[in-house]
Formats: C-alpha cells, structure tokens, sequence
C-alpha cells in the first residue's frame, strides 16, 4: 500500500511537467504567428520546420516521461525494499526482544515458585514437628490417666468395701436404736418429721407476722410522709369560690325597668339566654336560675352591663347578651389555657381546653371543679414524683378527672361515663382515661397512676374549707346514716361521728358472732355506698362485746 501511493505521486508530478511543456509550446506559436504577414512559402517552410520541432518536442518529452516515470518506479521499488527491510528488522528486534523479556518472566515465575516452595517445605517440616511433639504428650497423658483410672478404681473398691462396713454398722445400730426406743425406722421418722415440721410452721407464722407487721407500718409511713409532703407542697385556698347567681340592684325601680312594658324585657332576656329571671320580694336583688353555669353566667354579665348602661329594651338586651356570651367564651378559653399552665400539661385538644375552662363557672358542693381539677393534678404529680412513676401521666388525669362535669346537665349518665367519651372522642392516650375512670371506684385501677389519682381527689375533697353544705343537707346526711346502719337486723344502736366520716355500730353480741360482724361492716358499706353522696371515705366501725360476769360469795 504505501509503494502504490508513492508511485502515483511520482506519476502526478511527470504529468504535470508535461502540461508546462505543452503550454510553453502552444505560447510559442502563438507569439511567432502574432508577428508581421509571412508569404505562402515560408509560412509552409516554417510550419514543416516547426512541426519538426513540435513533433521532435514530443517525442522527446515521450522519451523524458518515460525514463522519469522508469526512474520513478525504480526508486518506490528501493523505498519499498528499504521499508520492507526496516520492518523486517524492526520485527526481528522486537522478537529478540520479546523472547528476551518471556525469559526473564520465566525465570522470575520459577524464582517465585521455588521460593513458595521452599516456604511451603518450611512451613510441612514445623507442622510435623508439632505434630510428632503433641503426639508425645497425648502419649504421656495417656498414660497417665491410665494410672490414675487404676488407681481410682482401687479406691473405689476399697470405698465400696467400706461402705459395705458401714451399711452393717448402721444396720446394728438401727436395730440397737428400735430395741431401745420400742419404734420402727418408720416410726421414728415420721415422728422426727412431724416435730420439724409443726418447728418450722411455728418460726414461719412468727416470721410472716412480723414481716407483715413490718411491712404495713413502713408502708403507712410512707404513705403518710408522701400525702403530707403532697398536701404542704399543694397551695390552695381554704375557702373555695362558688358562682353567684344573684344581680344586686341600685334600686328597687330597676325590677321594673327590667321586666319591661308587659313583660317584653324580661322575655326577651330569657329567650336570649335560657335562664329564669325571678324578681321577687328579695330587695334591690334579682336572682337567675339556671343549670347551665355558663349561660347563666352569659345572663349575669349582660343584666349587669344593661343596669349600667340604663338602656334596657330588646335590641339593646341582644346586643348585651351576644357581647356577654363573646366575653364568657374567651374567658372559658383563656381558664383553660391558663389551668394547662399551671399543671404543666400540654398537647391536649383545643375542645378539651375549652370544656376546661367551663369548669370554672361549675361547682361541687361549693367547690370550683377547675380549682379542684388542678388542684388533684398537682397532688397526684408530686405523690406520682416521690413514688418514682409516671408523674406527666398522673397530673395529666387528675386535670381531666371530673372533665364531664362540664356538659353532665347537658348530656344523660355519670360525669365519669361523660368524661371517658369525651376523652376517647379527642383521641386522649388509653392510661388517662383509665386513670380518670377509676377516681370514683367505679372501675378497678390497674396502675398506679390510678390509685394516686383516687387519693388526690379524695385529699383535695376532705380537706377542711374545701367543701361546704348547708346544715339542713348536713344533719339530713348524718341521720341518712345511722338509719342505714341501725336497719340491719342485729345492731343495737349506731352512732356516726366525726362530721359523717366514720360510723360506730354496736351490735347484739348474742345475735351476731365474730363472722357474723365483718359480714355485716360489708353489707353496710355497700348500701351506704349505693344510697349516700358523700364527699371522702366513710369508716364503718362494727363492735361487739361480749361480757362474763360472776360473783364471789
């Protein structure tokens, strides 16, 4: 390939030598017939003369082209041996080259192999080595568990044969022991047994009472440094607040004002917000019942606002009473947000705030459920706190314990049965509301949270100025109560003392036994539970006396 392309270079450039000749020639002419007229004969002379030149021209380029072309082609000929040659010994180098470096690979590989070799040998000899010294020593120990095996078995022979001694040494001894003492073996251990035995019943009874003892009085002490630390660390007011359902008046004039021409006013105020307006005799006073503490609340502000103002007819008692009501709501929400505050409780659903702060206008036995919701919370966090369990979990539920207090004149059943559906519609975790529903007892506790949320609210209950009640309410309670324990057949007389809390029952002691009186204390609790409202615990005390008396004549 490279031959053939140098020859048509050489070709191309013969070719083009023979071009310029032409051209020179054809100029020629042309110049030497541009000249002056010739006449006919010496225009043929020089056209023969000058073809003679022309046609000598031609062979002679004829000839130069060849031998160029000749001469051309010899010297690609030599190029293309000269290459041929080079390659030739370019290959020949890189042969010898190649053989050169495969047999220095070579001889590295054998090296490498005779090196590895050598290191495998190594590597055989020192296993074998090992080997053969392990083989001795498993020899030696061999044979020296063999002579300890025989020794072991001379020793037990001898052991047995001892054994065999001693078996007919105690033999002698049993049958020595039976002449003696009159009792078979048998005998003789189940009378040794039954001696160990009603021992160890004895120590065992006296163990267990004491520890008993023990444990109950460590446990009431503890129990009463928790509650007494609790209820120091708890501030609340002796006297809680209760809602006021009475509107003092400036003058008696306004009870006019308020009813209206024919009583428009009034009815108008009524419709608005649901609550009963009664103007009595009561002077400069108008009192508002209702069972909605909110809405009667609502009532309150506007008739307030509307005796202020003056302005008192039915447009004007409808814009009192939206303001009052838009007034009410943020102070619901803002007594909501503000008990989460103090309890340090959050994430709780915007609605269950809300019916937070409507326990602010609700009341139990005169004490403010918000109050005595946040007040259970921080007493059944600290007690949580000192006994080392969840104390999030527990002023979590004592906040939200009495929650269905808010809405039970709105909705039908126990505000415990209120609570846990409410609480399980707004998605509250399954241990708050099984902390909230067992306050009451009304279900078993199975945590400890629970139970602490049970004695907070029963600390936050009974402690004195927490609760009042009228004394008519009182003495109807206490009678309530020793009626109930007196109809039970049996009990002689029945006293209740310290304020209701405890009842002291003496029964005949020829009618009723030992048995018979803790049955009774049972049956009692359980109807004074199903029959009584009551604030705390009551102890139910049943005695029975049973005197021998004689005389020494």
């Amino acid at each position: 390939m490279v031959i053939r392309k140098r020859n048509e270079k050489v070709l191309l450039k013969s070719d083009l030598k023979h071009e310029k000749k032409l051209s020179f020639g054809s100029a020629f002419f042309s110049k030497v017939f541009g000249k002056e007229e010739v006449n006919s004969i010496d225009f043929l002379f020089a056209l023969v003369k000058y073809g003679l030149i022309a046609a000598v021209a031609v062979v002679a380029g004829y000839l130069f082209r060849k031998k160029s072309a000749e001469a051309t082609i010899r010297s690609a000929e030599e190029e293309a041996r000269r290459i041929l040659q080079d390659a030739e010994r370019d290959a020949e180098t890189k042969k010898r080259e190649a053989l050169v470096e495969a047999r220095e690979e070579i001889h590295k590989s054998r090296a490498e192999l005779e090196k590895e070799s050598r290191e495998r040998r190594a590597e055989l000899n020192q296993l074998e080595r090992r080997l053969s010294q392990k083989e001795e020593t498993l020899d030696k120990r061999s044979e020296s568990l063999e002579r300890k095996e025989e020794a072991l078995q001379r020793k037990n022979r001898e052991v047995e044969q001892q054994q065999i001694e001693v078996n007919e040494i105690l033999e002698k001894q049993r049958l020595e022991l039976e002449r003696l003492s009159h009792l078979t073996t048998e005998e003789a251990r189940e009378l040794i047994l039954k001696t160990v035995e009603d021992e160890v019943k004895h120590e065992t009874a006296i163990m267990i009472r004491e520890l008993e003892t023990q444990a109950r009085e460590t446990a009431e002490k503890q129990a009463r440094d928790i509650i007494s630390l609790a209820i120091q660390r708890t501030a609340a007011d002796h006297v809680a607040e209760s809602t006021v359902s009475v509107v003092p008046l400036p003058n008696d004039d306004m009870k006019g004002r308020i009813i209206g021409r024919e009583g428009r006013n009034i009815r108008a105020l009524e419709t608005l917000t649901g609550i009963d307006l009664i103007i009595d005799d009561t002077p400069e006073a108008v009192i508002l019942s209702g069972f909605d503490p909110v809405r009667r609340e609502v009532a309150r502000i506007a008739l307030e606002r509307l005796i202020v103002d003056g302005r008192i007819h039915p447009a004007r008692i409808e814009e009192m009473v939206e303001k009052a009501r838009k007034e009410v709501d943020a102070v619901i929400r803002d007594a909501g947000e503000q008990a989460t505050l103090d309890t340090d409780v959050h994430g709780l659903h915007p609605e269950l705030v809300k019916l937070l702060g409507r326990l602010r206008f609700r009341t139990s036995y005169g004490q403010n459920v918000l109050k005595h919701s946040v007040e259970v919370a921080h007493l059944a966090g600290i007690m949580a706190a000192e006994l080392g369990v969840d104390a999030r979990l527990a002023r979590r539920a004592g906040l939200l314990h009495d929650i269905g207090k808010a809405v039970d004149h709105e909705v039908e059943g126990t505000h415990i049965e209120i609570g846990i559906d409410l609480l399980r519609r707004y998605k509250e975790n399954n241990d708050v509301i099984h902390a909230m529903a067992c306050h009451h007892g009304d279900y078993e506790a199975e945590s400890v949270e629970a139970v602490l949320v049970t004695a907070a609210d029963s600390i936050s209950a009974a402690r004195p100025g927490a609760r009042r009640e009228t004394l008519e309410s009182y003495i109807k309670r206490l009678q309530k109560l020793e009626e109930i324990a007196s109809s039970f057949d049996g009990v002689e007389k029945s006293y209740a003392i310290q304020a209701g809390r405890e009842v002291r029952i003496m029964v005949k002691p020829e009618r009723v036994n030992d048995a018979t009186a803790v049955q009774l204390s049972r049956d009692i609790v359980k109807r004074i539970e199903s029959e009584l409202e009551y604030p705390g615990q009551i102890k139910v005390t049943v005695i029975r006396e049973t005197r021998a008396v004689e005389y020494a004549k």
